[in-house]
């Protein structure tokens, strides 16, 4: 039964940046029926809603939030048959703690996620930004998500393809008439029966594995040396380390036209010298994609740099990070001052990876 709503609850307490003011109203649903139940009486209310998994890509006003925030608790699995031979469905609850349903899936042998190890967060917000890493992206295993519709009042189920996936990006993210409409109850997951890993994508990851890219390898390793990495750069959630009081990567990484990377190169060549070139990695339909961090060091902030309380992490530059004491106030002026850089520097202007609530960029 959902726990009747509480006043005044501290959202900094509920976020992994330590950041946020106070909820007008407060409340936990603890399984698919109470979530849609709790949204449905903040909707009949005229109560302005915010669906809140493990806080890990939101940045909340110092001001808090004047309504009701539903606090996504619903954490059960189940394995299905698959669509395809040799493949299993997991049906997980949007509540579901991300990274040890990952680490269950590698120990019971089912491959697809383990690049996507050591992401904080809960399973209900990864269809949102469509989470990836490392080569992996949840739209190659995502097979529906059960969602419930606040248009209509109704529990649907949307295939993959109803999802409308793009790099970080998603039907359920995307500005216009349907953003907001959707909330996340489940996610069905198609992974293969198989102890090794997908074919191995990421140039970093291979190198780390000692393995061709293209290569699959057992997944267990493939999941130690992605969580190797990811708290090299203080992208694992460590209370003792402060670099991982952050929401992530804050930037995504530019998709750019043809014209606009040649633009690019120029730039860089100008600022840099003839024989730098940008990172660029194909992005389909003619696209470039680059790299934020590279622009953001270039641009010349440093690992560390600081405004105020807050800083970039000692560790990554595409990480902003609240060691303690900052404002959700100034984490943006660090995050405008990052953003105005680049501009000025390279002529691409850098887009929040974190949903922004109550504020803006």
């Amino acid at each position: 039964m959902t726990a009747a709503p509480a006043a005044g609850v501290r959202l900094a307490d509920h976020t992994t940046l330590g950041l946020g003011g106070p909820a007008a109203r407060f409340t936990a649903a603890a399984g698919t029926d109470e979530l849609i139940a709790a949204v449905a009486a903040a909707d009949a209310a005229g109560e302005p809603l915010l669906v809140l998994g493990g806080g890990s890509n939101l940045v909340v006003s110092d001001e808090g939030f004047p309504g009701t925030v539903v606090q996504v608790a619903a954490a059960g699995t189940a394995r299905e048959p698959g669509g395809a031979p040799g493949a299993v469905r997991v049906r997980a609850e949007a509540g579901v703690e991300w990274d040890p349903f990952v680490a269950r899936c590698v120990a019971e042998g089912l491959s697809g996620v383990e690049c996507l190890s050591g992401i904080p967060g809960r399973v209900g917000s990864t269809p949102i930004q469509n989470v990836g890493a490392y080569g992996q992206e949840v739209a190659q295993t995502i097979a529906e998500v059960v969602v419930y519709d606040r248009r209509t009042g109704e529990r649907r189920a949307l295939s993959n393809a109803d999802c409308g996936f793009s790099y970080r990006d998603s039907v359920f993210k995307r500005e216009g008439a349907d953003r907001g409409r959707y909330v996340v109850c489940e996610v069905v997951f198609e992974l293969e029966e198989s102890g090794l890993s997908a074919p191995v994508a990421y140039a970093e990851l291979a190198r780390r594995l000692g393995a061709a890219q293209g290569e699959r390898v057992p997944a267990e390793r493939a999941r130690e040396a992605v969580l190797e990495l990811r708290r090299g750069k203080g992208m694992v959630l460590d209370p003792a380390d402060p670099d991982t009081r952050s929401a992530g990567s804050f930037f995504t990484n530019p998709v750019l036209t043809e014209e606009d990377f040649a633009d690019l190169r120029k730039r860089v060549a100008e600022r840099l010298g003839p024989d730098t070139e940008p990172p660029a990695h194909p992005a389909g339909d003619g696209r470039v994609k680059t790299s934020a961090a590279w622009l953001i060091d270039r641009a010349g902030f440093a690992k560390g740099h600081a405004r105020g309380p807050v800083r970039i992490s000692t560790k990554h530059t595409l990480a902003l990070t609240n060691p303690g004491g900052g404002t959700t106030a100034d984490l943006l002026e660090l995050a405008r001052e990052v953003r105005s850089g680049v501009a000025a520097a390279f002529g691409v202007t850098l887009v929040n990876e974190p949903v922004m609530v109550g504020v803006s960029l």
